[in-house]
């Protein structure tokens, strides 16, 4: 087995991909977004964390987060929403995937990958490339011809306060072009 050393950065920023089990399109469903939302505003009231930026896509989100001075415990937080959000889920009758009968013994579930992934954020140069992955990622994935067109993304949020132009992202981008290309139309 994979021995997986996660970064431990007190207040630090991270960047975060999240995956449902067999990349399932689970967020597709409005009550799974509306269900996902709540868990993670009661995550933050438990363990506070700012959201930097966010997009969830049918099968997967990415985010980043900027813990709290002093504390380097984003495992804690997935964990707790993974984990919140799959019994809600569950408990309305919401499907899961199949999963492998080791797996059902230690008692996982058909909703999401076990793990997720996590990068922790360098510098302005890093934070910048990764803040412009997130909202450029529905476009890349061929769900909306341009950032401001999809729904489920802090992009809106950055544009009204005047960090995008409202149609940055409308051109091709590659993660080389990402932060070099902001603001522009």
């Amino acid at each position: 087995m994979a021995d997986y050393r996660r970064s431990r950065i007190e207040g630090g920023t991270y960047f975060f991909t999240v995956v449902t089990h067999g990349r399932s399109p689970l967020f597709a469903d409005v009550s799974a977004r509306e269900l996902l939302g709540d868990k993670l505003r009661e995550c933050r009231e438990a363990w506070p964390f700012e959201i930097d930026a966010i997009v969830l896509l049918p099968d997967h989100l990415h985010a980043i987060w900027t813990l709290p001075r002093g504390d380097s415990d984003y495992g804690q937080r997935w964990a707790w929403i993974k984990k919140e959000f799959t019994k809600a889920w569950l408990a309305a009758g919401g499907a899961e995937q199949p999963v492998s009968e080791v797996r059902r013994d230690r008692g996982d579930r058909g909703v999401w990958q076990p793990r997720f992934w996590e990068h922790a954020v360098e510098d302005e140069h890093d934070f910048d490339r990764h803040f412009d992955y997130v909202h450029y990622n529905p476009v890349k994935h061929g769900l909306a011809s341009s950032p401001a067109d999809w729904p489920h993304s802090s992009f809106r949020r950055w544009v009204a306060r005047g960090v995008y132009d409202e149609h940055w992202g409308r051109t091709a981008l590659t993660f080389d072009d990402l932060a070099a290309t902001a603001g522009e139309p």
